[in-house]
């Protein structure tokens, strides 16, 4: 190859990198654009305002969220008020879009301690769509109404089809993560019928303390479904959504993307479940 024919083929190269990256920025900014002209319900006064309303801060954590009877959803608030005072060194202003209705978001943030002002709510997924987001596993069964098909595929993402990933976290739930921080406190009691209350120190029988005990996380998650199954109607007032996934999208105070997660299973809201805002650490450094 002539010295002209390898400058020509570097120069290609090159172009096409450049386009390449112009186009993932235009996809970028678009994102952006979407977010920050979409308008929902907010569930502390029912006002339709624009979702990142009031985000005057460095950086903005935006959450679409699943229906908000989902436990992956309560699990992320949990883990959101265990990091409260990260996420307010790193001056990161949070908010998140559910499906449901206003008497889901009220009953989500009563049981979490989310704030309402910064929940919002898409009953029919459309931002989801929008934003072409994991809409789960979706076979059509002929005798069965929408419903009743949400039904049947969630339960076969519950079983891992179309959901990678699902029982492997479920099982690390059960056999515990040494790699995971502690999760309940030594002082603490957990409610999570039909279990009788437990103490934090409980779990130290199963393994130590420090990290993620065996049965802890489990215990976590029961005291979710519980909840959420008392109040199956509040939280999930249309079933047609069950299998819609969400994601996660950090963006600086200029619209630029610093992180992402597209979910694609269930109990896959985040790409380290051992530590889901572990990509806040690169804030504090």
């Amino acid at each position: 190859m002539s010295d002209w024919q390898s400058t020509a083929t570097e120069f290609g190269k090159l172009l096409l990198l450049k386009v390449s990256c112009l186009v993932f920025r235009v996809r970028i900014m678009k994102l952006y654009d979407r977010l920050i002209q979409t308008q929902r319900q907010r569930i502390s006064d029912g006002a339709i305002v624009p979702i990142l309303d009031g985000c005057n801060t460095p950086r903005q954590l935006v959450l679409i969220w699943s229906q908000l009877g989902d436990f992956d959803n309560l699990e992320y608030a949990w883990w959101l008020k265990r990091e409260a005072e990260v996420l307010r060194s790193t001056e990161v202003a949070v908010r998140a879009v559910g499906i449901g209705d206003r008497a889901s978001g009220e009953k989500f943030c009563e049981y979490t301690g989310f704030p309402p002002d910064c929940l919002f709510v898409d009953p029919t997924a459309e931002l989801h769509q929008q934003l072409e987001l994991y809409s789960g596993l979706s076979l059509k069964l002929p005798l069965l109404s929408t419903e009743q098909n949400a039904w049947f595929n969630l339960l076969l993402m519950c079983a891992g089809i179309g959901s990678p990933g699902t029982l492997t976290e479920v099982f690390r739930g059960y056999r515990g993560d040494r790699t995971a921080p502690q999760l309940i406190g030594d002082d603490e009691t957990v409610k999570a019928a039909p279990l009788p209350p437990l103490k934090g120190s409980t779990f130290r029988w199963a393994g130590g303390s420090g990290f993620q005990r065996p049965f802890e996380l489990a215990t976590l998650r029961l005291r979710n479904m519980t909840e959420v199954l008392s109040h199956w109607k509040t939280y999930v007032p249309n079933s047609a959504y069950l299998t819609q996934r969400g994601a996660t999208f950090l963006f600086n105070a200029q619209g630029e993307l610093l992180y992402e997660h597209r979910d694609r299973a269930i109990l896959g809201f985040a790409a380290q479940m051992n530590q889901p805002l572990a990509f806040l650490e690169e804030l504090s450094e």
